[in-house]
């Protein structure tokens, strides 16, 4: 799914909430769904992944996903690493880097 049509269903979703067709917990879920389908379409190019951080002791998950982690776009695993970061507050010492574009 490329960008456009991203935004396209993200719209429809919205409209179905505005016209009554749907509640706020189904509409939270259409729009996850469509940015998870995003992410894993999602074309970085030759010198991109996409990464999930989480943390390596299996502890506390980062507060930001309740999945298991972060996910981001980065240039390897160590700049994912510091990415995650600068993004999260109160991530343990020891991270899980997992590469999870092609």
């Amino acid at each position: 799914m490329d960008r456009i049509s991203a935004l396209r269903n993200v719209e429809d979703a919205l409209a179905a909430f505005e016209d009554g067709d749907c509640d706020l917990a189904d509409l939270e879920r259409r729009v996850q769904t469509i940015l998870r389908t995003y992410v894993s379409e999602f074309d970085v190019g030759e010198s991109l992944a996409v990464y999930r951080v989480a943390p390596a002791d299996g502890g506390d998950e980062p507060p930001d996903d309740e999945a298991g982690g972060l996910v981001l776009v980065a240039a390897g695993p160590n700049e994912a690493r510091a990415q995650a970061r600068e993004l999260a507050d109160g991530l343990p010492e020891s991270l899980s880097v997992e590469r999870v574009s092609d």
